[in-house]
């Protein structure tokens, strides 16, 4: 068991900002076309965290053109190239599944207040 820690510890990243649940975050992600790769940009709040360690994934929720999208995003993913964070958001719940049937205004999370 000590030898697969030493591997995932050595693959884990170094420079993750800390993410909770109710913020809103930039995922740059970089997708590989043919030959040539590029870096997508995927805005939304993060409703839930899951595992720990190597396989930690966070799920980010945005809606567009009316539609709510999802994607599930591996904190340590060599595709996931960085993360920003637009802002702070104040939750008291772990997972924010509840948002799934919300609209507009009520969809909302609260702000952090500084």
């Amino acid at each position: 068991m000590n030898a697969l820690e030493k591997i995932s510890n050595s693959s884990l990243k170094e420079n993750v900002p800390e993410l909770n649940i109710g913020d809103t975050v930039k995922v740059h992600v970089r997708i590989q076309e043919g030959d040539k790769s590029r870096i997508q940009v995927f805005e939304g709040t993060i409703i839930a965290k899951k595992h720990g360690g190597i396989s930690e994934t966070f799920t980010v929720r945005r809606v567009a053109h009316g539609c709510g999208i999802e994607r599930v995003f591996p904190v340590h993913s060599p595709a996931v190239d960085k993360v920003e964070i637009v802002r702070r958001g104040v939750v008291r719940r772990a997972k924010l599944y509840y948002l799934r049937d919300r609209v507009g205004k009520a969809a909302r999370v609260k702000g952090q207040v500084r």
